[in-house]
């Protein structure tokens, strides 16, 4: 192969490379999952969660995620979620995922939550067990952070495939915080529980639509 020949399939290579980069980066920004209105009206509403190990379904089918139900029952693969502002917030999240535990032991008080409390499966909890927690459901912007208890490793039943149903292993978390002002207001989960990446942080971590989203205060 002649010089000319060969540098002109390294400039083609390399244009190919980078128009892929181009669409990889152009499709994250751009692609944005539903958004999902609470139930209920202002001054009160719900929002209904649930964290599932694996979410089971393309494009990321073993990436952890979180799912939200819609006004009508349906479960939809978004972490976009709609609440009123100046209002209170009733939250149930069912936790699917076996424990991964915290890091931090800071994170296992729940902060922010009104009475600064938590209910696990029928308990009231001012601090969880480090060790048990899952994930974390937390609004920085509002001060809230709440603890996820874990599924037991050896549970019976348990979810592999989003989204789980109450028939499988679970634990139910339910709390309340205030709303102020409008605005967009980013949350998260601070456990790094994105397995296969560096330290458990990258992929499901830092992207919209698994482990964390936006809070639309209106």
């Amino acid at each position: 192969m002649s010089r000319a020949a060969r540098a002109l399939a390294v400039a083609a290579g390399v244009a190919f490379g980078t128009a892929l980069i181009v669409y990889y980066i152009v499709s994250y920004l751009t692609v944005s999952p539903p958004v999902v209105a609470a139930t209920g009206s202002k001054p009160r509403v719900h929002l209904t969660l649930q964290t599932v190990a694996s979410f089971g379904n393309p494009p990321h089918p073993d990436w952890v995620s979180y799912l939200a139900r819609d006004p009508h029952g349906k479960w939809v693969h978004s972490t976009v979620l709609r609440v009123p502002a100046y209002s209170t917030v009733d939250v149930t999240i069912y936790q699917f995922d076996t424990a991964t535990g915290l890091r931090n032991p800071f994170w296992g008080q729940p902060r922010g939550t009104i009475g600064g409390t938590i209910n696990v499966d029928g308990k009231t909890f001012n601090v969880l067990n480090p060790d048990l927690a899952s994930h974390t459901f937390a609004i920085s912007d509002l001060g809230v952070s709440v603890p996820l208890k874990g599924v037991a490793d050896n549970a019976k039943n348990q979810c592999s495939v989003a989204p789980c149903t109450l028939s499988e292993a679970h634990t139910t978390v339910t709390f309340s915080f205030k709303t102020g002002k409008p605005g967009k207001l980013r949350w998260q989960c601070f456990v790094p529980c994105a397995f296969g990446f560096p330290l458990g942080f990258g992929g499901p971590m830092q992207s919209i639509g698994w482990m964390d989203g936006y809070l639309m205060v209106q």
